[in-house]
């Protein structure tokens, strides 16, 4: 330095540059506690690196728990039921609904539409008895049906369909059961019938929901109903097609519980039937 002021001999902050600076790059040597006694050298380089991967491990976890909790938030759990139930459905009154009670209140030209949701809350479905309502076998001249797929009772007329279209899920009572007379219409040359007045789609309740005019391609899904000694009514399941808007029908809400009460509703009527 300048003044002949020789910093690296003099200066008590100094270090010699030989040997302690004298190493290979990315490593360092410490010095030993007596001059005899001397430490190898440490690799800062590896040092360094596993430092490196071991804070992108804490940050990769850290974020790995960040997407796992948005995705938890942005696909919540699916709520619904593993199988389904039994529910023992009741009457407008909230007594137990009986086969007697159905085919006394209810027949095939009753216009006001009967409701009972099953499996899940947000699921509505008909509850029909297609047997005429003078008692006598149904014939051309007296409309009706007995020994429907899947119908209970004394005629096996009581049978039960989802009420929700299965075009673009119209639900009741846009979707309604028409009676003899109801239309001038007879699709499939059918005297009642489901219609949908949204869309025009008709379904066949004597023939397990079966489509008569489109835009709809599948079949209602129907309700399995089964009775006991004392003629009650119970759901029991859902056969055919998932209900339209559910991935399969016992996925989309919570469950009715171990009853399900019948309700009634007007109908939409609108005789728009496809060309």
């Amino acid at each position: 330095m300048d003044g002949g002021f020789d910093c690296r001999e003099s200066c008590p902050w100094a270090v010699s540059r030989e040997p302690a600076l004298d190493f290979p790059l990315g490593q360092v040597r410490r010095f030993a506690a007596t001059d005899e006694e001397e430490v190898g050298d440490v690799d800062e380089t590896k040092r360094n690196v596993l430092k490196l991967l071991a804070v992108g491990g804490l940050i990769g976890a850290g974020a790995g728990g960040l997407v796992g909790g948005s995705l938890q938030y942005l696909q919540p759990p699916s709520i619904g039921l593993s199988s389904y139930p039994r529910v023992q459905l009741l009457d407008l009154d909230g007594s137990p609904l009986t086969t007697a009670k159905v085919e006394t209140e209810y027949n095939v030209g009753t216009p006001d539409l009967y409701l009972f949701n099953y499996p899940l809350r947000n699921e509505p479905n008909f509850l029909l008895n297609l047997y005429p309502a003078n008692g006598h076998p149904p014939s051309p001249s007296n409309p009706g049906a007995a020994n429907v797929t899947g119908g209970v009772g004394t005629n096996k007329s009581i049978v039960a369909f989802s009420a929700i279209c299965q075009h673009l899920g119209c639900p009741a009572p846009a979707i309604a059961y028409y009676p003899p007379g109801t239309c001038p219409n007879t699709p499939g040359g059918k005297l009642f019938y489901l219609h949908c007045s949204c869309h025009g789609s008709t379904y066949d309740p004597a023939n397990g929901a079966s489509n008569l005019t489109g835009p709809a391609v599948l079949p209602l899904p129907q309700v399995t109903l089964d009775t006991d000694s004392s003629g009650n009514i119970f759901a029991t399941q859902v056969t055919g097609p998932p209900v339209n808007g559910h991935i399969n029908t016992l996925q989309g809400d919570y469950a009715v519980g171990t009853t399900s009460q019948v309700v009634k509703e007007s109908p939409v009527i609108l005789c728009n039937f496809p060309s």
